[in-house]
């Protein structure tokens, strides 16, 4: 096996998440990136800021973080959310029309998701028809051995059954938490236990893993062949602002590098644990004793 770095790119939102005590960088196919980048991966980001100053602060993020990024400045707002903290626990405002909604498709782009090993996408960016168009193009073009990585993120009204099975047909790794899972249920008209629903999507979307998570309780990865579950380790929570996402870079991150299933759960369960003791979605892992 060559000795190189997996390639991972994520396809989407790229925002400032605007919190009563200031702003932050994420959105959630970026913020996988950055975990996965953080852990060893090179990654990159496609979406779009706008021709304004928080377009440019957000690159300079990107830059001041390692990320590497195929972004166009359009003239459509840079993407913002509010975000309210309750206990830690975010809910979101977030902002229509704006770059992030109309990102262009560009050869270059095709031309990186070819040679991607994990490609991740959500429902969110595929509000708008400019950028749900760039964005199932662009998965048509991505190897069949990659991993496409549907990262749900459910986020106000912007999904529906339909196009939760178009994004479905893309992907062979699947994630959802407890919550989504409830709404699922409800799209698709699903009874039976958490395991059984789980393998329902499994087989009828011929999935290599399907992770579950259940926020401070538990979480489970589904493979054709085996079932890890860990309990969530009890920390002192800051916020969970992106811990989902750092949950999908890591677990990625760990799959490509050869670790096993169980091994790259853990690794995911720890590195999003870490990011609940932080604030924003981005943190420094400089004190971060489970990515050593």
């Amino acid at each position: 096996m060559e000795n190189k770095k997996p390639l991972v790119v994520g396809i989407g939102e790229l925002l400032w998440d605007v919190f009563p005590t200031g702003k932050r960088a994420g959105g959630a196919p970026i913020n996988f990136v950055y975990h996965a980048t953080q852990l060893g991966a090179e990654g990159y980001a496609i979406s779009a800021v706008g021709n304004d100053a928080f377009g440019t602060e957000i690159l300079q993020e990107l830059d001041k973080n390692h990320i590497a990024y195929y972004i166009d400045s359009l003239s459509y707002p840079t993407g913002s959310v509010k975000v309210e903290l309750n206990n830690g626990i975010p809910s979101y405002t977030i902002i229509e029309n704006v770059a992030w909604d109309h990102i262009p498709l560009t050869q270059k782009a095709v031309d990186l998701v070819k040679r991607a090993d994990a490609v991740c996408y959500g429902t969110l960016s595929l509000r708008h028809p400019d950028s749900k168009n760039t964005v199932t193009t662009l998965l048509s073009y991505a190897r069949k051995d990659a991993l496409r990585f549907y990262d749900i993120n459910l986020r106000q009204h912007y999904y529906s059954k339909e196009l939760i099975e178009e994004l479905l047909n893309y992907a062979n790794v699947f994630k959802i938490n407890d919550d989504e899972l409830l709404v699922l249920r409800d799209l698709f008209s699903l009874k039976g236990t958490d395991e059984e629903v789980c393998k329902y999507f499994m087989n009828t979307y011929k999935l290599k893993y399907l992770i579950l998570t259940a926020g401070e309780k538990y979480s489970v990865v589904y493979s054709q062949t085996e079932v890890s579950r860990i309990e969530t380790p009890k920390v002192t929570v800051a916020d969970t602002v992106g811990a989902g996402d750092a949950f999908s870079g890591a677990f990625v991150q760990g799959i490509l590098s050869g670790k096993t299933l169980k091994e790259a759960h853990k690794q995911a369960v720890e590195i999003s644990a870490f990011v609940c003791t932080k604030t924003g979605a981005w943190p420094e892992y400089d004190h971060c004793t489970c990515a050593k």
